[in-house]
C-alpha cells in the first residue's frame, strides 16, 4: 500500500497546473509510457496513441488549435502531450490478446464501428487518466485540458484520419503561484451509494 506521501504525490496534494519550468526528457516520456501502459483496459485493447509535443516546430502546428485560454501555458510547456485514441485499436488483438485468436472478429464490420468508437474513447481515455498519474508518479506535473479544436489537433498530427485526439497534457515542473485555489470536491455521500 502506499503511505500517505505517495497518496498526496499522485491525489491529495497534486494539482492542475497553468505554468511550467524545467525540461522533461526522452527517459522521462518513455518511463511514463512504460508505466501507464500496465493500467487496464477492456480486453487488452490498449487504444491510447501518445504525440508529445515538445519541439518548436511541434508547437506551432498545435498552436492554431488551442482555445485563447490555453495558448500561453502551452506554447511555454516543456512538453504538451497530445492523448489520442486509435479507433481500429483491434488491429492488435491478436498481439494483446492472444489467448482469443479470434477475439478480432467481434470488432470487424461496418455494424461494429460505433461500439468500436465507444469502446476505443472510453479505454484510451482511461488510460489517458493512467498517464496523468503516471507522470505525477514520476515527480512531474500535470495541466490537463480540453480547450482545443480536435479537428485542427486531428488534421495537424493524424492527417490520415486513422487517429482521434481526446484531451492534452501540459508536462514539467509546475509553477505553485499560477494555480487556482483548490475547488471542493462531492463528499462521499454526495457521489457515492452502497446497495
Amino acid at each position: 500500500m502506499l503511505d500517505d506521501k505517495g497518496k498526496d504525490i499522485i491525489f491529495r496534494a497534486a494539482r492542475t497546473h497553468n505554468g511550467f519550468s524545467g525540461t522533461v526528457s526522452d527517459l522521462q516520456l518513455r518511463e511514463i509510457y512504460e508505466l501507464m501502459k500496465w493500467g487496464p483496459t477492456t480486453m487488452n485493447t490498449q487504444p491510447v496513441r501518445i504525440v508529445f509535443v515538445r519541439s518548436k516546430q511541434a508547437k506551432d502546428k498545435l498552436r492554431p488549435a488551442l482555445s485563447p485560454g490555453n495558448l500561453d501555458k502551452t506554447m511555454a510547456a516543456p512538453v504538451t502531450a497530445i492523448i489520442a485514441y486509435d479507433p481500429r485499436f483491434y488491429e492488435n488483438l491478436p498481439k494483446t490478446f492472444p489467448h482469443r485468436p479470434d477475439a478480432i472478429k467481434g470488432f470487424l464490420g461496418d455494424e461494429k464501428l460505433a461500439t468500436n468508437e465507444r469502446t476505443a474513447f472510453r479505454n484510451g481515455t482511461l488510460q489517458g487518466a493512467y498517464f496523468i498519474i503516471a507522470a505525477r508518479a514520476l515527480g512531474l506535473d500535470c495541466g490537463p485540458m480540453s480547450g482545443f479544436d480536435n479537428a485542427k489537433v486531428d488534421a495537424a498530427f493524424f492527417p490520415d484520419g486513422h487517429y482521434k485526439s481526446n484531451f492534452l497534457c501540459n508536462l514539467g515542473r509546475g509553477d505553485p503561484s499560477k494555480i487556482f485555489p483548490r475547488n471542493p470536491r462531492l463528499t462521499f455521500e454526495e457521489a457515492c451509494r452502497i446497495e
